[in-house]
């Protein structure tokens, strides 16, 4: 049976040589008091978690939903903490620490700063280009194309998106879509030691709001789309958009590459500090006429399983036709967003023809419309998808490959944005011909709860559709793969690249692409070599416990 413990999570990187900076200059640049002695303390780096904390790091002890993190002062100082900086609330429950107590006006705030004069990877310092791309749809698939294209171009890259972290080759799986500020520019400072020479940053509305990406200026930005999602930590979509903004202001980025797909991006445009270029593509967006007068156009040729292929075009009769390998009209715009990124951040335009003209783009983009399927049977993709608008795009594009009938097979998550859940449950029927209302991560909701909220707002939209419910999605794939045949074709939305489930706060070791996988292995249908890790052994069975997706040790 598993063992109870959590998977650990995945490390906090730090550069290979820590700084060495004196704690006497931090506090003559950002201290507003200071307890204790700095005279001759080292800091060589600095984190927000005792947990990650190393030797000589100081420790920043902000103010949390329930408690304070200079109640845990004493525990990093134990742990080899240099320092603690914290407010004059965290001073107080910090005093007995016995390390100096750096005391600030708001650390969450100074975060950012404080980590790029620790590491320096501040504006001024000699960095990567960075490329950061917000937007509620698309982050990732166009941080993934960055970084295939830069391959192309031979580049040395850095990624930081929801799936992965990736530093001159090496691949590490990702925490959060933007890391926290003090983890970044460690993270920052060792793709700069290890020779990376461009970066492609996911930067989510969060990630802005809580000052993830505090200290950064971005050579590029970028916003993809916006649709309804997140009104868990948003008031409403007003409050939402307001909050990506920050990302077009001067002190985050140096110039911009808008979207014009969604009606918001030309809000963004409106509202942008800092130099912007268009791109459209008129098929998909919500006001053709605005898309079509783009500064660039994204043209769909040609649509099939194994990539959209679309022309570019832009000004000076440029123009260059390629295929981004995954399927979707949506995808060719990420790819032409990123195409423009690149050329704004001063690659030249010869340079990116020669490498992509006539051919595909290089790009891997792990649980985005990722097919599992082999060359015979129901063509099965696995989307990480989880917003109406998500659903909608993505159906149209596997419709439009698909000879057969269409199956979804989705759910929510639990204890986020709970608005959005009738709207899924309409756009997820609507768009296919059966329904299959599954779990995704409960964390603590009631599962059964969540499937009954998706199927409400799947019955009240079609009556009389095929809908099934099936828990755990152990026996919902199962179930899927049966309901279908070849020519057919199953969009698993939801999971994507993830390699857990939370339930009940604890990570529980589950992979959608590997049990899509041995579903279809299980109905007769030959499938692929996996091309990512899996995260449970080659002869684990399904359980029927949904708590416990198999029953077979860890």
């Amino acid at each position: 049976m598993p063992t109870d413990a959590a998977p650990s999570l995945p490390p906090v990187l730090r550069p290979e040589r820590p700084p060495q900076r004196l704690l006497t200059d931090l506090v003559a640049r950002f201290a507003t008091r200071v307890v204790g002695a700095p005279e001759g303390v080292v800091l060589t780096g600095i984190t927000l978690a005792t947990a990650d904390l190393r030797a000589g790091e100081a420790f920043v002890a902000i103010r949390g939903a329930l408690r304070h993190g200079a109640e845990f002062a004493r525990s990093a100082a134990d742990a080899g903490a240099a320092a603690v900086i914290t407010d004059e609330a965290g001073a107080h429950l910090a005093a007995d620490a016995g390390i100096p107590i750096i005391v600030v006006d708001d650390p969450r705030a100074l975060l950012g700063e404080l980590s790029a004069w620790v590491y320096g990877t501040g504006p001024d310092d000699d960095l990567p280009l960075l490329f950061g791309t917000t937007g509620t749809n698309g982050k990732t698939s166009v941080s993934h194309l960055l970084e295939g294209i830069l391959g192309q171009l031979g580049v040395v890259t850095g990624l930081s998106s929801t799936a992965e972290r990736h530093i001159a080759g090496q691949v590490i799986v990702s925490r959060l879509t933007t890391p926290e500020a003090s983890e970044f520019h460690a993270l920052l400072a060792l793709m700069r030691e290890r020779g990376v020479e461009a970066v492609a940053v996911e930067v989510s509305a969060q990630a802005l709001s809580r000052h993830r990406v505090d200290g950064l200026l971005f050579d590029v930005a970028a916003f993809t789309n916006l649709s309804h999602d997140h009104l868990d930590d948003y008031a409403d979509m007003t409050e939402y958009f307001e909050a990506k903004l920050p990302l077009f202001l001067p002190d985050r980025s140096r110039r911009a590459v808008v979207s014009l797909d969604s009606a918001s991006g030309a809000d963004v445009v409106a509202r942008a500090q800092v130099p912007v270029v268009t791109v459209a593509t008129p098929v998909i967006a919500a006001d053709p006429a605005a898309a079509a007068e783009a500064d660039w156009v994204v043209e769909i040729r040609h649509e099939r399983q194994d990539g959209t292929e679309f022309t570019l075009s832009g000004p000076g009769g440029r123009s260059l036709t390629t295929v981004v390998p995954v399927i979707g009209r949506h995808m060719a715009s990420n790819a032409g967003l990123a195409i423009v990124m690149l050329l704004d951040a001063g690659y030249a335009w010869e340079r990116l023809a020669s490498a992509l003209d006539g051919g595909r783009i290089d790009a891997y983009l792990p649980g985005r419309t990722q097919r599992v399927s082999g060359e015979r049977g129901p063509a099965v993709y696995v989307d990480f998808g989880h917003s109406p608008d998500a659903f909608e795009k993505t159906l149209a594009a596997v419709r439009r490959v698909t000879p057969g009938r269409v199956l979804m097979l989705f759910g929510a998550d639990g204890d986020r944005d709970a608005t959005k859940r009738h709207d899924m449950g309409r756009t997820a029927v609507e768009g296919s011909d059966i329904l299959v209302v599954t779990d995704h991560h409960p964390r603590f909701e009631d599962p059964d709860s969540i499937r009954a909220t998706l199927l409400e707002g799947a019955r009240r939209a079609q009556p009389d559709a095929e809908i099934h419910e099936y828990s755990p999605p152990e026996r919902a794939i199962a179930e899927a793969v049966a309901l279908v045949g070849e020519g057919d074709a199953i969009l698993w939305a939801g999971p994507g690249h993830q390699d857990y489930r939370d339930i009940r706060g604890r990570r529980t070791p589950y992979s959608a692409r590997e049990l899509a996988r041995r579903a279809l292995r299980a109905a007769g249908w030959p499938v692929p070599e996996p091309q990512w890790p899996v995260p449970y052994p080659e002869d684990a069975t399904p359980s029927s416990d949904p708590q416990r997706p198999f029953d077979s040790p860890l």
